[in-house]
């Protein structure tokens, strides 16, 4: 264990605020602690000499030495309480009062002091506004909850109390044990990535859950949970879904990549395994806290009942599983072994009579199969099949083929002792096919995330000081928003761009024109509008001697759309081909939690129409960048679908790199468009620029 283990294993626990008062939380984790804990439970209250049959102490300082306090104090005299537990030496304290930052700007102050206490003491504190916390090693349960959690090896945090009540509650009568339990609370001081990196040092956790609000430190979270997935799976579900950050964005990127689709992002950078409910939650970590990882997706389902076998087939075309191609041997062997009207093809249906024998014999066939990486038995009650049976059977086998199976042993008390017998030996049973299923793609997707090679961030040789100079353009005109006029920051970090100029007046244009080969592309260059399309501000295939006419109409089209527009000046760039080239937008939008979020996807002027779009979390590196590229629908059409021919892929997955570089390079960007990026079979060229700089940060 890492620098928390004494707050898990902790030889004497202090109670502060201590009480012997009927309801009163004080009394609750007393009693909890009293009753159950191996180690020394120390109370502290200045107003009683005993409390429970215990000692009282007035303070800390009075008090044996403390390994761990909780503190359940008015919110008035927490900061008083941690001082004292500070200058007695104590390192560990879980905060259970409330009245901190959730409740307005006193407590937020309050909250504030108690992180500043806690830095300059090095102390490790657990809330405020917590439920507490739990340890089934040692019997520690430094809560005020009801339930104390059965022993186990799936570590659990929470941010919401109220939750870890009601999961031990059903977990307790599921038989689902738990190695540790936290409840966050407001995460003043300690929070997700530091119990992601605890667990994953603890050799006793086999699997580590959660159930997320929000993170408090995306990028921090992603790093610690990418190094911890390599051996120990992560699960967890998060709520609070919101569009209110994509509503509030101005960019395209923006728009699209909201706070949800960076959580979406992060997770699956840090090898996270998402559900989407509390039971699929469950359902994952049980398998992935017994059973072996799959030598391959094929799954092989076994049953004594057609209907649920055909549900369980559907339920892994559903999943990133498949049904397994038995070997011809396999199937010569079943039907040698199986009645004539059984199936022996996948799904193995050994009729309505089958008894133990039979599915022990078919299930060991199956399992032998080189092509079966995981099985389900699905079992439906009938006078000749003891489940207590089938569960030793199913046992001997998957300990014998060190293969993953699940059960589905259908019913109610007729399948709860051996329910029992397979969740000791790591088996676990689910009545709904569906969910058993659920529980073999769990390990299957975090076999292929512990499969992925590390990857390290490219660094360009770029020329970061043009490039910040250009970015205080916004800054001296008093305005975080740039365009076009500000291309040369894409160049500064070697993305290419077509030739051309931004002019002031119809005259220059025409020189400009006339210096670059073809025909040319005008845009109205302002700040004030961004979709210029929409309103006439863009002519394509315009010759030299057009040019003057053009520059006139979409400077005269923007004065009269929007009259108190700030008119830069009308870019003036080379056309490129576009007949064989596809339109793609790398941008950026940062979000709050985890930092700058890439994204990738057909560009153009349907782009927030289409969303066809991948993002990740900046900074990436060539295989995240390509996975980007590989990931959106219209992939095919850079690689050259229907005898078009491929675009230069190479080229954007380098953009979008040195496009991670320049983000990461520099936090004042806060969203940013390259839309259109060109994508030809000779190169990428960026055409437009659009981005939103926080000029205080320059």
């Amino acid at each position: 264990m890492g620098r928390l283990s004494e707050l898990f294993d902790p030889e004497t626990v202090a109670v502060v605020g201590a009480t012997d008062r009927d309801g009163a939380v004080g009394r609750a984790i007393l009693e909890n602690l009293r009753d159950q804990f191996a180690g020394r439970v120390v109370p502290i209250n200045p107003s009683h000499e005993e409390v429970l049959g215990l000692e009282c102490y007035p303070d800390a300082s009075s008090a044996p030495p403390i390994d761990l306090a909780v503190v359940v104090v008015p919110p008035e005299v927490v900061i008083e309480s941690i001082c004292d537990l500070a200058a007695a030496g104590t390192e560990n304290v879980v905060v259970i009062t409330a009245g901190f930052a959730e409740t307005g700007s006193e407590g937020a102050e309050r909250e504030r002091r108690l992180r500043e206490i806690a830095g300059e003491n090095d102390l490790n504190v657990v809330g405020p506004n917590s439920l507490g916390i739990m340890a089934t090693a040692n019997g520690m349960n430094a809560t005020f909850g009801p339930e104390s959690a059965l022993e186990g090896s799936i570590s659990f945090m929470s941010q919401s109390g109220a939750f870890i009540t009601a999961v031990l509650d059903w977990a307790n009568d599921q038989g689902i044990g738990f190695r540790d339990v936290v409840s966050l609370g407001n995460k003043a001081v300690l929070d997700e990535t530091d119990f992601v990196r605890e667990w994953g040092d603890d050799p006793q956790t086999d699997v580590i859950i959660g159930y997320l609000e929000d993170v408090a430190d995306g990028r921090d979270f992603v790093d610690a949970a990418r190094e911890v997935t390599d051996e120990t799976p992560i699960v967890v579900v998060k709520s609070g879904r919101t569009d209110a950050g994509a509503q509030a964005a101005s960019s395209h990127t923006g728009a699209i990549a909201g706070s949800e689709r960076a959580y979406e992002a992060g997770l699956d950078q840090a090898g996270i395994i998402r559900a989407h409910s509390v039971q699929e939650l469950f359902d994952s970590a049980r398998a992935l806290a017994g059973l072996p990882e799959p030598e391959t997706d094929g799954v092989a389902v076994v049953t004594n009942a057609g209907g649920p076998g055909v549900l369980t087939t559907d339920a892994v075309g559903d999943s990133r599983l498949e049904m397994a191609d038995f070997a011809d041997e396999t199937i010569d062997a079943l039907a040698e072994a199986m009645p004539a009207e059984a199936n022996v093809y996948n799904p193995i249906d050994a009729i309505g009579d089958a008894d133990v024998d039979r599915f022990g014999e078919a299930l060991e066939i199956a399992l032998a199969d080189p092509n079966v990486g995981s099985a389900v038995v699905v079992a439906a009650p009938t006078a000749v099949l003891s489940y207590d049976d089938l569960a030793e059977t199913v046992i001997g086998k998957r300990e014998a083929y060190e293969t993953p199976v699940v059960t589905c042993l259908m019913g109610g008390k007729r399948a709860r002792e051996a329910e029992e017998t397979l969740r000791k030996s790591g088996i676990p049973n689910y009545f709904d096919p569906s969910r058993a299923v659920s529980g073999l793609d769990a390990l299957a997707r975090f076999g292929e995330r512990r499969e992925r090679t590390a990857d390290v961030p490219a660094t360009f040789d770029v020329d970061r000081e043009r490039a910040r100079v250009i970015l205080e353009r916004a800054y001296r005109r008093d305005d975080n928003r740039l365009g076009v006029e500000s291309m040369d920051l894409l160049e500064a970090y070697g993305i290419p761009t077509p030739a051309g100029e931004i002019v002031d007046d119809p005259v220059r244009a025409r020189d400009v024109a006339g210096s670059i080969d073809g025909d040319v592309v005008l845009k109205i260059v302002s700040p004030d509008i961004s979709h210029k399309s929409d309103i006439g501000g863009v002519k394509v295939g315009v010759d030299t001697d057009d040019v003057y006419d053009a520059y006139e109409d979409v400077v005269s089209r923007a004065r009269t759309y929007q009259p108190d527009a700030r008119i830069i000046g009308v870019q003036v760039q080379e056309m490129l081909d576009l007949e064989s080239a596809t339109e793609t937008i790398v941008g950026m939008n940062r979000d709050p939690q985890f930092g700058p979020l890439l994204l990738f996807g057909l560009g153009g002027i349907f782009v927030e129409i289409l969303e066809d779009t991948s993002v990740r979390v900046a900074p990436i590196g060539d295989g995240e960048a390509r996975e980007m590229v590989d990931e959106i629908k219209a992939a095919p059409l850079l690689r050259g679908a229907r005898g078009r021919e491929p675009a230069d892929i190479d080229g954007v997955v380098e953009t979008i790199q040195r496009l991670s570089q320049l983000v990461t390079d520099f936090p004042a960007i806060l969203e940013l468009d390259v839309n259109p990026l060109v994508a030809g079979p000779d190169g990428v060229q960026a055409i437009d620029l659009r981005l939103t700089v926080d000029t205080e940060e320059l």
